[in-house]
């Protein structure tokens, strides 16, 4: 038995289906519930349809790309070589330093 999930603002959330999930809104005046769907979809559900679901809490996916479909790898930079703050360039690196 799944225990209904009250659903919380940037939380993440997987269905029965196996559908990812992120509720965006919440009007609990209206008993609407807002959610993007990992693939980058906009839908919302009436609250008795959301416990209908059977969702359960899941943490943020690590792959933000997913709604997104229409990237290739070179839209992600260097993939093969991590970035660190001494690799980037700001205004300050052009001005010259007083003695």
């Amino acid at each position: 038995m799944v225990i209904p999930q009250e659903p919380v603002i940037n939380d993440w959330y997987r269905d029965s289906q196996g559908s990812t999930m992120k509720v965006v809104a919440f009007d609990t005046h209206d008993q609407m519930v807002e959610v993007q769907l990992f693939d980058g979809d906009i839908t919302e559900y009436d609250l008795d349809t959301w416990y209908q679901l059977g969702v359960t809490e899941i943490p943020a996916p690590e792959d933000w790309s997913g709604p997104f479909d229409d990237l290739v790898a070179d839209d992600f930079g260097n993939t093969e070589q991590p970035m660190h703050p001494i690799d980037w360039n700001g205004p300050a690196d052009e001005m010259e330093l007083e003695d």
